[in-house]
């Protein structure tokens, strides 16, 4: 009896967690995550080469860091997904290239839409769906962006005041959350996955 009644139990887990309904919008949301984090990372390489191509070496080396950083949000993104049991379709990145003064406005513009409207909406549609990973990818992408933005934003005033010689020159990106510092500053262990600073990437 207690064997039949094991087996039944069995049954109806097994038929729960089939049944059990795909966090739709989560989906939706790290596939949209995953072309915006990859297009950022294709973007800010195209500006750090525009950036070098102009002479402005030190925002080239910011917009570098950048890149790596979106890259790595992107991957996590991307991992969350298999998790579920999805694949993001192939897509190509389009963006343009302006000069450097247009294309850090244009990188403040879309990091304060990412923290301000994107994330806080994806967190919330993981949150009600219950994907614990993918919040704390959501996370980790909103809170590094942050830090871009106020990078962008200073690097635009001193190349309008051609004071670049103000602007950090070195960066450490975090390989686990691309959690983003400038070398200088930079925290013994990450700040928001706790990676230690030995495992950072020099840029």
């Amino acid at each position: 009896m207690r064997n039949v009644l094991f087996f039944a139990l069995v049954c109806v887990i097994a038929f729960t967690s089939c049944t059990a309904p795909k966090p739709v919008k989560t989906i939706e949301n790290l596939k949209a995550g995953i072309k915006g984090e990859t297009t950022a990372s294709a973007k800010y390489a195209a500006f750090a080469a525009k950036a070098r191509e102009e002479g402005n070496d030190t925002i080239a080396k910011l917009f570098d860091a950048a890149s790596k950083s979106e890259s790595i949000h992107a991957a996590n993104h991307r991992k969350v997904l298999e998790t579920l049991g999805e694949k993001m379709e192939d897509f190509v990145p389009a963006f343009e290239v302006k000069t450097s003064a247009e294309n850090l406005q244009a990188a403040i513009e879309g990091e304060t839409y990412e923290v301000t409207t994107m994330y806080p909406q994806f967190l919330a549609d993981a949150k009600a769906e219950k994907v614990e990973k993918a919040e704390r990818s959501f996370n980790w992408a909103s809170d590094t962006e942050k830090k871009h933005a106020e990078f962008y934003k200073k690097a635009l005033a001193a190349l309008g005041a051609n004071a670049e010689n103000t602007l950090p020159f070195d960066y450490a990106v975090c390989p686990i959350c691309g959690n983003t510092y400038d070398k200088a500053t930079m925290d013994e262990k990450c700040a928001f996955c706790q990676t230690g600073k030995e495992k950072y990437i020099m840029i």
